[in-house]
């Protein structure tokens, strides 16, 4: 059993590990540039992370729970949800002679925005810690 300190901390945790995914496919497409009739995919992972958000943020002190007078009554059911990122086929752009569509250019920009979205996500998981960190440190000088 883990401790969860922040909601938002496992949201961003969440949104790295999706960030790491799409990183992976975009490095994969530019290793197969040179494969003939290779087509680039990439990762849409917004919808999965919205539902994750919602899921993860909910406030449920609102929701009326049920109630179970006995231990062998049925326990309600759990909703599931797929939170799984969307596998595409990036298209659009003209394929070579042989059959391959990888843009380096495309592909390098999207590594680049990718970076830039992880690093924003890494420092507001640091930025997320100093705020226990500095109450914790707050509590020791006043004793």
């Amino acid at each position: 059993m883990s401790i969860s300190i922040s909601r938002t901390a496992s949201l961003l945790k969440e949104a790295m590990n999706y960030r790491t995914a799409r990183q992976d496919m975009i490095a994969s497409n530019i290793a197969n540039a040179d494969t003939p009739n290779y087509k680039p995919r990439d990762i849409s992972f917004e919808q999965a992370l919205v539902a994750k958000k919602a899921d993860i943020l909910k406030d449920d002190s609102m929701q009326l729970k049920m109630a179970q007078t006995d231990g062998e009554h049925i326990k309600p059911q759990e909703e599931e949800s797929d939170y799984s990122p969307t596998l595409f086929f990036r298209d659009g752009h003209m394929a070579r002679n042989d059959g391959n569509s990888v843009d380096i250019d495309v592909e390098t920009t999207e590594m680049s925005k990718n970076s830039i979205m992880f690093n924003a996500l890494v420092g507001a998981l640091k930025k997320d810690g100093m705020i226990y960190k500095s109450v914790i440190e707050a509590s020791q000088k006043l004793n």
